[in-house]
């Protein structure tokens, strides 16, 4: 889903980083912070849907591109997830105000368990849509043949096809380097706020029973899984995006 809409704000953090395209919906506490995933950007169907949501309730919203993503500077494969994180997490501190509801989808889930250990005292909640937190290591890397490793450390990158769009992922030797500083799933996650992890049992990209092993790690006692069968990855249907509202009137209350 697009949107025809005025022109994004950028964040200007100096001539030596990409600036951050967000637009933000002025409103009252809690706020609703949305991480998008993978090559995906702040335009999509979920991030529209989160936004009305809160708007309609007068909750302030913020979303936003990472750099090399949608509307914000920079190159894609310069990327990584320590300087996505960091993009997510310049906005967070210098756009929003008060406590957040974050919700992230597919990596988007991985930068907001990263943002909900950095800032906890401000993170009221997440939401996690077929969250993907450690997905360079254990769906990237650990799914690579020995060719492909071998191309990756060749070249610095490896293209692979894409079922989302024309263009094809480029994983590149530093995003599965970095990606290994900010690995989760290897021991407890201090968190003690309420999480919320929407997963779909026919998706063929993050495996539905990585939701359970996120529950299993985190410290707060208040987690909840919830499996959608028929859904897929995206989970961008009517009925998806009608539970998303339902899990975030729960948190926002």
């Amino acid at each position: 889903m697009s949107e025809p809409s005025s022109p994004p704000e950028f964040l200007d953090r100096g001539a030596s980083k990409p600036r951050i395209a967000y637009r933000r919906t002025h409103g009252k506490s809690y706020g609703v912070v949305f991480c998008t995933g993978f090559m995906s950007d702040m335009t999509g169907s979920k991030a529209l849907a989160v936004e009305a949501f809160a708007r309609a309730r007068g909750h302030a919203c913020l979303r936003f591109d990472y750099s090399g993503h949608g509307e914000s500077e920079g190159r894609f494969e310069e990327g990584t997830i320590g300087s996505w994180f960091a993009d997510a997490l310049a906005a967070f501190d210098a756009v929003t105000e008060g406590p957040q509801i974050i919700v992230g989808s597919s990596m988007g889930g991985w930068i907001a368990l990263l943002l909900a250990r950095a800032r906890p005292a401000r993170v009221a909640g997440l939401v996690g849509i077929a969250p993907a937190p450690d997905f360079t290591e254990d769906l990237i890397w650990a799914r690579l043949s020995d060719a492909e490793r071998a191309e990756l450390a060749a070249k610095g990158v490896l293209y692979q096809p894409s079922d989302y769009g024309a263009e094809p992922y480029a994983i590149t030797a530093k995003l599965i380097e970095d990606g290994r500083n900010h690995l989760l799933l290897r021991g407890p996650l201090a968190y003690s706020g309420p999480v919320r992890l929407l997963h779909g049992m026919c998706d063929p990209d993050v495996p539905w029973e990585l939701s359970p092993r996120i529950a299993s790690v985190l410290t707060s006692d208040d987690v909840r899984v919830t499996l959608v069968k028929d859904g897929d990855h995206r989970l961008s249907r009517d009925s998806d995006l009608d539970l998303l509202r339902g899990t975030l009137a729960e948190l926002i209350g």
